[in-house]
């Protein structure tokens, strides 16, 4: 039988703008009814406003998901709303940039603040309710969750967390017929103003990603998709992912000297400063 989207309950958590976004908008597309989520109310009501021109079962809910009276929150009113939930994409993310030594202990606790508790905060919640309709949790991850990444340390440790956070529910919910889903996303374009944690904790735009190959925020939206539909743990995104989950997988050795190598030529230094060169983006950059 064909999986088919038409009036599953969807809660999708930083979906005001890029990746989240445009999944709301694909999803809602195929019938879904759709509970977005965000910080910004500007961005948050706009966002509203466009996929309310598609299917008029969709709500916002605004709120930061990494404090959990506002995560349950958003699961309870969900439930008020729809009646019930199938499936819930924790899209939320934050990332950085910085050399170990120079960053802040703070922004490693900014980092797992987002990651890590806004990953878990609304999942418990919804645990239950995705058991009774037995739907999906799925986990939005990064290549950087692979491997432990220079100037990328507290988000590849986040990342990697959501892999243990996955494979422990798939474990212990073995009986109840839910499908845990991890996505890992490759270098993919972003929207203006998309920003990551500096070592000294400020905030740093992104560079601009548009006159490199990137996947586009459609094809990753759709891999999500699909990944929901054929009921996968693992979909890792992008040829140069596959290949880097490959090799990290039976050759880490190899992966690691490789990058040493690149590091010491001098190809990953910008890194350092908060903006990873394009080699290094085109192969690890993700999400944030």
């Amino acid at each position: 039988m064909t999986y088919k989207f038409e009036n599953k309950i969807t809660i999708i958590t930083g979906s005001s703008r890029g990746i989240g976004k445009t999944t709301a908008i694909e999803m809602a597309e195929k019938g879904a009814k759709i509970v977005i989520n965000g910080r910004n109310e500007s961005r948050l009501m706009k966002t509203l406003k466009q996929i309310k021109s598609i299917t008029p079962h969709v709500i916002a809910y605004k709120g930061d998901v990494a404090d959990p009276l506002v995560a349950k929150g958003m699961v309870n009113k969900t439930i008020e709303t729809f009646g019930r939930l199938d499936i819930l994409i924790n899209n939320v993310g934050v990332s950085m940039r910085g050399n170990f030594e120079d960053v802040d202990p703070s922004v490693f606790g900014r980092v797992f603040s987002t990651n890590v508790l806004g990953v878990v905060n609304p999942t418990i919640p919804a645990m239950p309710y995705i058991k009774e309709s037995k739907g999906s949790i799925i986990f939005i991850s990064s290549l950087a969750g692979i491997r432990g990444l220079p100037y990328l340390s507290a988000y590849c440790a986040s990342k990697m967390a959501l892999r243990a956070i996955a494979e422990s529910i798939r474990i212990e919910e073995v009986n109840s017929d839910i499908h845990v889903g991890l996505v890992y996303v490759g270098v993919t374009e972003v929207e203006d103003g998309k920003t990551s944690i500096m070592a000294n904790g400020n905030l740093g735009s992104l560079p601009d990603r548009s006159a490199y190959k990137v996947q586009s925020m459609r094809s990753v939206a759709l891999s999500i998709l699909k990944n929901i539909r054929k009921r996968r743990f693992i979909t890792t995104l992008t040829g140069i992912g596959k290949l880097n989950a490959f090799l990290q997988s039976i050759l880490p050795g190899l992966v690691e000297k490789i990058l040493i190598l690149y590091n010491k030529r001098g190809l990953l230094h910008e890194g350092k400063e908060g903006a990873y060169n394009q080699y290094t983006i085109r192969q690890y950059s993700s999400t944030g």
